[in-house]
């Protein structure tokens, strides 16, 4: 008798709930478009089907069809301080790309604030910390989104730019390995995992590791990737950066480096502020300047 009452229960309690997939809003666009950069909400896919990223497009005037640039954000090991996160907008670096004809999709990945669920690109503990792993686990929710909105008629399947901030970066620098077709340019923002290890400025988890994670995504890519780092960057400092770009290019990737002017208290947030996107304003057009002409010329 008193399996048949859990049982009923259960029955009830899967009336009342909805299933994750019944409650799933669609994809695409969630709201009307505002200002600035005809900002609009958008739900995109990612590599677990029932759980969709919360996205921010941004795009110029028209109707298009707009190149894409897609921009990957930083990252935290702790579980709170992602949950907690906002939204990310990066909305400096999204008007200066809007500015040159690209649409921007800035989406949140898997395990952060509104996104939710799991998250995927975990790299370990420092001792056991596989950073091939987490970055191709970032590059995969990179691909899920960027397919979903080539198919949108306002952009073009061709010309894409990925924009990578520190884990971001990382997974944006995994995906070279993929050499994903219409990706004509990546460029990075401080690549990365493991950066300052137990808080300590300049102390890098497992650097050997990342060093060769590098190498291995280095030994098969084919688009040319432009790298950037602050002068003052406390997690991924010039000196090694250098090194991971090294190891990177040594096994057989295209890699233009530059070290940025130090940028507040720390470069490593750079690309997230208007006048850090000031600072590496040259350096952007000038790893641009090959994708320029499929985005209409505009500057």
């Amino acid at each position: 008798m008193q399996q048949v009452k859990v049982l009923m229960a259960a029955a009830l309690l899967m009336m009342l709930v909805p299933s994750a997939t019944s409650a799933q809003p669609a994809l695409g666009a969630q709201g009307a478009e505002a200002e600035p950069g005809r900002r609009q909400q958008w739900l995109v896919p990612t590599p677990d089907p029932a759980t969709p990223a919360h996205a921010l497009l941004f795009r110029p005037s028209g109707d298009g069809p707009f190149p894409l640039a897609l921009i990957a954000h930083a990252t935290t090991q702790n579980v709170l301080h992602r949950a907690m996160a906002p939204q990310p907008e990066y909305t400096a670096l999204a008007a200066f790309l809007v500015a040159r004809g690209f649409a921007v999709l800035v989406p949140e990945r898997l395990g952060h604030g509104a996104t939710g669920g799991k998250y995927v690109e975990d790299q370990g503990g420092c001792d056991e910390a596989n950073y091939s792993r987490s970055g191709r686990a970032t590059a995969d929710e990179i691909v899920a989104a960027m397919e979903y909105l080539r198919k949108q008629p306002f952009i073009r399947a061709d010309g894409t730019v990925i924009v990578g901030h520190s884990a971001g970066a990382w997974g944006a620098l995994a995906l070279t390995s993929d050499n994903p077709g219409g990706v004509l340019r990546i460029i990075l923002f401080a690549p990365g995992r493991g950066g300052r290890a137990n808080d300590f400025p300049n102390q890098v988890c497992a650097p050997h590791t990342l060093i060769a994670s590098a190498a291995e995504f280095g030994a098969h890519a084919r688009i040319p990737v432009t790298w950037l780092v602050a002068a003052n960057d406390s997690y991924f400092s010039p000196a090694f950066s250098r090194q991971l770009a090294d190891a990177f290019a040594k096994a057989g990737g295209k890699v233009d480096f530059h070290v940025l002017p130090a940028y507040g208290g720390e470069g490593h947030w750079l690309p997230e502020k208007e006048n850090g996107v000031k600072l590496a304003a040259s350096e952007l057009d000038r790893a641009l300047k090959a994708v320029r002409p499929v985005a209409s010329g505009k500057r």
